[in-house]
């Protein structure tokens, strides 16, 4: 069948939160700038490390009264065309009015995102600036591949790199001044 230029036409279609919420539930999706994401399900060390960095965080947080820790899947509605459903995130006591019933309305202070092989360049670079545009203070990339994990700070002009930790050393964030997390815990 030969196409013609008229039938490879396609409309510049944006969808929403509207739309989010006629997803089907088996499945879980993201909505970016307006366009879908299917997110696949995450492998075994993608999880491992997520609950190993989740109990450590827990801890932390609850040892200092901080906030609270929520796990994907969890919405995040960032804006009307933007849904995210971080791996971890934190919101500190002082914005937990963004947690409602259904999920979380503006930016958390922490977001975690741990990469695989299909959301490695959508975390690193489209989530990445979604997050700095809407003001989430401090982002963490965790590559599972070379074991890192690298913190990034919020400014006006978007993030700045505030450490990449390597196994074995420990991560400390100006977020949480008080955390020394050994990454051999995490990896």
């Amino acid at each position: 069948m030969v196409w013609s230029k008229k039938a490879m036409r396609s409309a510049k279609v944006r969808f929403n939160y509207d739309d989010y919420l006629l997803l089907p539930e088996d499945e879980r999706y993201e909505i970016l700038d307006g366009e879908i994401y299917l997110i696949p399900a995450p492998n075994t060390r993608h999880q491992r490390i997520s609950r190993q960095l989740e109990m450590a965080l827990i801890q932390h947080v609850e040892q200092f009264g901080l906030g609270e820790i929520l796990q994907a899947p969890y919405d995040v509605v960032l804006s009307y065309e933007n849904v995210v459903q971080p791996d971890i995130l934190l919101v500190l006591k002082a914005g937990a009015g963004v947690i409602t019933a259904m999920n979380l309305q503006g930016a958390p202070d922490l977001v975690i995102e741990i990469l695989s092989p299909a959301t490695r360049g959508k975390n690193a670079e489209i989530k990445r600036k979604i997050y700095a545009q809407f003001g989430v203070r401090e982002y963490w990339i965790v590559d599972p591949e070379v074991d890192t994990i690298e913190v990034l700070a919020w400014s006006e002009s978007g993030y700045t790199g505030a450490g990449l930790y390597r196994n074995p050393e420990h991560l400390s964030t100006p977020l949480l001044p008080n955390l020394d997390l050994p990454l051999s815990r995490i990896f």
